[in-house]
């Protein structure tokens, strides 16, 4: 038998650990929570509290930075500590407990603070918990684990929006009723992160192989392959920005407000049913390919969207939106956790997530601006020429990495 036949039939043999479904599970509950809100909340800032687009890329740029450069700090914690669950099931907790926050928002300063610290949560458990996946999951399965949590987490965030849709229609477009009830499933994640997921045993550590809590030396102990990933994370952030403006473009196009969360459930179904059969793929095929194919699903996404004169594009651009984070976000993680020393995990996706953050924020608030000062379909079109040069720079690499091998 080849060395690839036994590779395989290890794959077949390995099952994802049961930790692995109970993390995906309390992602699942908590996206429940924070998607009832975030398919709703453009539209109550602009709709209710009169604010514009560049508003709302305002509050998700500093909440998406929020939580990438908590990542990073987390990230370090939990590799000095050698723990990865505490500060996950802290993490957790924050963000649940700001739900009600978003409730008895009157003005754009509330709904910051409210983002800032459910962000803040978000952050706080993000590199510890995927850190813990990396600790748990075979390697052998690490792809399909980490696409697993991905799918699971999806589901919430269709799962969620259904729930807005069906409390909004029964309520009258209360809004505040939604953001009341979003904090249930919210609890609920906490409670399951506490008592069904499992932490291995931390392994002694050799003095110069424990990180400090602050930046230095780690950063080269980090190596030049996690380095590429963490550039091409960069290029492939930059080349997108949040969600919100997808929301906000079915808007534009007539969507009434009650009905926009449809848009992020064609979307998030989108996400759910491609990341978990792509992560189990790139265990068996590699990451590259299916990485590269991601990028191509941003460009058309972008492209739908920009040049849409129709819901029907929108719904069909969301699709597409949700099929390119389902090809990249698993992938990415698990380029993570292949490139990482297993003492700086944490560490590896802080970074990661911190540098990506920070790019996501500059293109949300580039996107904002872009729409208020010149028009909707603009942002997207700028989307797209951005994801086409990212993706050059990832065929070429590809290229020269493989003559590397050849010579």
């Amino acid at each position: 038998m080849t060395n690839r036949a036994s590779q395989k039939k290890d794959r077949r043999r390995t099952a994802v650990p049961r930790s692995i479904w109970a993390l995906g599970f309390v992602s699942l509950l908590m996206d429940v929570s924070s998607e009832m809100i975030h398919s709703l909340l453009p539209v109550f800032m602009v709709s209710v509290l009169g604010l514009g687009a560049a508003a709302v890329g305002l509050v998700e740029g500093i909440a998406d930075a929020t939580t990438y450069i908590t990542k990073l700090l987390s990230g370090r914690v939990s590799d000095r500590l050698r723990r990865r669950k505490p500060l996950a099931v802290f993490g957790y907790a924050l963000a649940a407990a700001t739900k009600p926050v978003f409730a008895l928002a009157p003005s754009l300063g509330w709904l910051v603070a409210a983002r800032f610290l459910d962000r803040l949560g978000k952050g706080i458990r993000g590199s510890p918990r995927d850190a813990l996946i990396a600790d748990v999951a075979p390697r052998e399965v690490r792809g399909a684990s980490f696409g697993l949590r991905q799918s699971l987490d999806s589901v919430g965030a269709v799962l969620g929006p259904l729930a807005a849709l069906a409390i909004m229609a029964a309520s009258s477009d209360d809004f505040r009723l939604v953001f009341w009830i979003a904090a249930v499933p919210g609890l609920l994640a906490v409670l399951l992160l506490a008592g069904a997921v499992r932490e291995p045993e931390a392994k002694a550590q050799a003095a110069e192989e424990t990180p400090t809590v602050l930046p230095g030396p780690e950063a080269k102990r980090l190596g030049r392959a996690f380095w590429t990933v963490t550039a091409l994370g960069i290029l492939f952030s930059l080349a997108r920005f949040s969600e919100a403006f997808v929301l906000l473009r079915a808007q534009d196009l007539g969507l009434r407000p009650a009905l926009v969360p449809l848009i992020l459930v064609v979307l998030s179904a989108a996400y759910a049913v491609t990341a978990y059969p792509i992560g189990r793929l790139s265990d068996a095929i590699g990451r590259g390919g299916l990485l590269t194919g991601g990028f191509g699903a941003l460009i058309a996404a972008h492209l739908l969207l920009g040049f849409a004169d129709s819901l029907a594009a929108v719904y069909v651009g969301a699709a597409l939106w949700g099929v390119h984070l389902g090809m990249t976000q698993g992938i990415f993680a698990a380029l993570v956790a292949d490139t990482a020393p297993r003492t700086l995990r944490g560490t590896a996706f802080g970074m990661f997530n911190m540098t990506s953050g920070l790019s996501l924020l500059v293109a949300s608030v580039g996107a904002g601006i872009l729409w208020d000062m010149i028009g909707p379909d603009i942002p997207f079109l700028a989307g797209a020429g951005l994801a086409f040069l990212a993706l050059i720079g990832l065929i070429t690499r590809a290229a020269a990495g493989r003559r590397r091998q050849v010579n």
